[in-house]
């Protein structure tokens, strides 16, 4: 990454630097040696900085750094710096460049790549944002060694998704073996969700597509967004919520008809080995979840619309599922 740092300052392009403080504290010496003196915004880490408040101070950042149309700005994080730096830089001067050095395993996998930017509303998840592609993107697994075993789990509920959505090798692969930091064949595991995503966003980039397209890499969100509203975004990490939502979505297509309950049990024994949760830690109101769910950026007119599995590795959109079945599942997650 210093070289690029140094390319950028060789084109006189100005550079500002966005991350958090669990960042800065555990790679502190990186964020020295590899960006120097460029001006730092380092914000508390934790979902509540994807708010309309720090979002505003990212852009008071940039302006008072004198950051212009040609600057640039690195975000160096997991997930909520990814998708709020991306946010800021889609916006501040109507859109400059930013670069992603994502330093979690599920920022690697999933939320640096395809362009998606977004901040919370209190209304839910990811309800302010826009479409802005990162220049680049950094991938170093090296920064996972000091992941919390907690963090990096949350990620493994990503790549999970990615094997059933598109890759029943991939499933299948982590049915076999349980990855964690060390694991060889973790690099190579980071590069197959990237290809798997990078595929899809290729096809339907904005998510306009009537039926499957980018939709799909929201497999087991439906049910995971509405756990983190519901919960003030306090009790579960996005991995966490998103697993009990692949646990959720794999009952709801076992209900539709669509697979065995022989593939729910295995679904959820993956979701376990990788220490993820596969029910609700503590019971939730069913009807805040339900009502959760009607306010899901996926949703069209007709109503909530869920990503279901038609098999291990093959996934789908599906609408107009009543919602006395989505409730039974609900029940089944531990809502009350």
């Amino acid at each position: 990454m210093s070289l690029a740092v140094e390319e950028m300052k060789q084109e006189g392009r100005p550079a500002a630097l966005l991350t958090d403080a669990g960042v800065a504290q555990a790679h502190g010496d990186y964020l020295n040696r590899n960006y120097g003196a460029i001006p730092r915004l380092t914000l508390d880490a934790g979902e509540q900085s994807k708010s309309l408040e720090t979002y505003g101070q990212v852009l008071d950042f940039l302006a008072a750094n004198k950051v212009t149309r040609q600057g640039v700005l690195w975000v160096v994080g997991g997930g909520v710096m990814g998708d709020l730096g991306g946010f800021a830089a889609a916006t501040y001067l109507r859109g400059i460049d930013h670069i992603q050095v994502p330093t979690t395993l599920l920022a690697m996998v999933d939320s640096s790549v395809g362009g998606k930017t977004g901040i919370n509303l209190t209304a839910g998840k990811n309800l302010a944002g826009a479409f802005h592609h990162p220049r680049a993107v950094y991938i170093a697994p090296d920064l996972l060694a000091t992941l919390p075993a907690r963090e990096f789990a949350a990620g493994m509920a990503e790549v999970i998704k990615y094997g059933l959505l598109g890759d029943a090798a991939l499933f299948a692969q982590l049915e076999e073996s349980v990855l964690d930091a060390r694991s060889p064949d973790l690099p190579a595991v980071i590069r197959r969700c990237c290809e798997l995503k990078a595929g899809i966003v290729a096809v339907d980039e904005r998510e306009t597509a009537a039926e499957g397209g980018r939709a799909l890499l929201n497999l087991g969100h439906t049910f995971g967004h509405a756990i983190e509203q519901v919960t003030d975004y306090t009790a579960y990490l996005h991995g966490e919520a998103v697993a009990v939502g692949l646990a959720g979505a794999a009952r709801l297509s076992q209900k539709l008809g669509l697979i065995p309950a022989s593939d729910v049990t295995r679904i959820e024994r993956v979701l376990s080995a990788h220490q993820l949760p596969v029910r609700l830690r503590a019971p939730l109101p069913v009807a805040a979840l339900q009502a959760a769910t009607t306010h899901d950026k996926k949703n069209r007119a007709e109503g909530a619309r869920f990503v279901v599995l038609n098999a291990l590795g093959a996934a789908a959109t599906r609408s107009g599922i009543p919602p006395a079945t989505v409730e039974t599942v609900w029940r089944e997650l531990g809502a009350a």
